[in-house]
């Protein structure tokens, strides 16, 4: 018995390996005409094995290609399209090249370096001065979404420093935020529907109360 495992893998499994012995034996017509004719019979087979080749424009040239590919190329006989080659079907696409987009802080982004690169060109003055402090601040704030459970602002330090390139400068009495100030300002008061339902709820019972005292 023999089994699949042990068969020529096909390239296009979906037209079954009779179709391949069928091409097999093509190959071997030594008359041109007849090997020809009997193409164009297997190119028929091959569309009722595989009806859903129908559905692609043009499925006939389709099928001529898979009849060459699945010769192995060796099949010459004359078709009506342009006869697909071998160096076609393996030609290999060109690389593309992307951009540098290294990060070396990712939880800082792209955009902050592209913001440093930015105030390091603003004249000097206050204006540069301010954007500095936010920038460090910013920093932090950013470092909390990624570590909420500690932070070093001398780290904090470092890092501007070193994604700045030395180029701007913190003033010696400058002091980044809190951190405690910085997580109460992400946690808006009101927004908790549970708090406002529960609220909702006391009101509406002290309101029945009074109704029922006052009948």
């Amino acid at each position: 018995m023999e089994y699949n495992t042990q068969r020529t893998k096909l390239m296009f499994s979906e037209y079954g390996r009779n179709v391949k012995k069928l091409i097999d034996y093509a190959i071997t017509i030594e008359d041109r005409e007849k090997r020809t004719a009997f193409a164009k019979i297997i190119v028929g087979v091959m569309g009722q094995v595989n009806p859903q080749a129908k559905e692609i424009g043009d499925y006939k040239h389709k099928l001529w290609d898979h009849l060459f590919i699945l010769s192995g190329f060796q099949l010459d006989v004359d078709c009506p399209y342009p006869i697909v080659r071998r160096d076609q079907i393996e030609l290999k696409p060109e690389s593309l090249h992307y951009k540098n987009n290294h990060i070396k802080y990712r939880h800082y982004g792209k955009n902050m370096e592209r913001i440093i690169e930015k105030v390091i060109e603003y004249p000097k003055g206050d204006e540069q001065d301010r954007l500095i402090e936010l920038i460090a601040n910013h920093l932090k704030k950013s470092y909390l979404n990624w570590n909420r459970d500690s932070v070093n602002d001398e780290l904090i330090y470092e890092q501007f420093t070193e994604m700045t390139h030395g180029k701007l400068k913190l003033s010696k009495d400058f002091q980044l935020r809190n951190t405690r100030d910085i997580l109460k300002s992400r946690k808006k008061p009101g927004n908790n529907p549970s708090n406002s339902g529960s609220a909702s709820n006391g009101k509406s019972k002290q309101n029945y109360n009074k109704n029922r005292k006052g009948q």
